[in-house]
C-alpha cells in the first residue's frame, strides 16, 4: 500500500542536518539529553513520547517509539492505555475550547 509517508524515511532523519549541521547538531544535542535517565526512566520518557506521537499524528514517532517501547518491555496493553490517555487530553482540549465559542456567543447575544 503506497501512502504520502515512506516507513523507510525513518531510517534517513539523522540527515536532515546536511545543509544546516550546527542546528542540527543542537536539536540532537538537546533530543539525546531528553531522553537520557534523569527523574523519568528511559521507559517511561519511551512510553510518552509515544503518547505524544499519537497526539500529534507522527507516524514516523509512531512508528519509531512503538519499536523503542517493545524493546524496553512496555506491553502493548501499557501502550494502548497511554494512547487512550494521549486521546482523552487532546479530545479534553477540543472540548475545553468550546467555553470560547460560548463566550463569543453569549457576548453577541442580544
Amino acid at each position: 500500500m503506497e501512502t504520502y509517508y515512506n516507513p523507510e524515511d525513518l531510517a534517513k532523519f539523522g540527515t536532515i542536518g546536511e545543509k544546516a549541521s550546527e542546528l542540527a547538531e543542537k536539536f540532537f544535542a538537546y533530543y539525546n539529553a531528553v531522553f537520557e535517565e534523569g527523574a523519568l526512566t528511559a521507559r517511561e520518557k519511551s512510553l510518552i513520547a509515544l503518547a505524544v506521537a499519537h497526539t500529534v499524528q507522527c507516524p514516523y514517532c509512531i512508528d519509531a517509539y512503538t519499536n523503542d517501547c517493545l524493546d524496553k518491555g512496555v506491553s502493548e496493553e501499557q501502550m494502548t492505555e497511554a494512547v487512550h490517555v494521549a486521546a482523552a487530553i487532546r479530545g479534553g482540549a477540543s472540548l475545553v475550547h468550546g467555553v470560547q465559542m460560548k463566550n463569543i456567543v453569549k457576548k453577541l447575544e442580544f
